[in-house]
């Protein structure tokens, strides 16, 4: 597993996971800036990552980031939507 990112010339929050083959992969999230907002547009795990737990450690990550950076989360997304109400402790970071 790689450190969390957030590239954000590209608004996008990035982390690296190895497949069952050893090979590094990209799970990450497309975000729109609102002020202190980042709203989750998209989530997407590498096809190879998909069933592994990969996307939710990659969540756990985004929600920590965005606790520690004092920002708030705006899901759109159906997948970050759906893992925020599963995960309640996050309740805080919602928009």
């Amino acid at each position: 597993m790689t450190d969390f990112r957030d590239v954000r010339a590209e608004q996008r929050f990035e982390q690296g996971f190895t497949d069952d083959e050893g090979v590094l992969r990209t799970v990450f999230a497309d975000y729109a800036v609102q002020g202190t907002t980042r709203v989750i547009l998209h989530v997407e795990a590498h096809p190879a990552l998909r069933g592994s737990g990969a996307a939710g450690r990659f969540m756990q990550s985004l929600a920590d980031h965005a606790r520690a950076e004092g920002l708030k989360l705006q899901p759109r997304c159906s997948y970050a939507v759906a893992w925020l109400k599963r995960h309640r402790e996050f309740e805080d970071l919602a928009a």
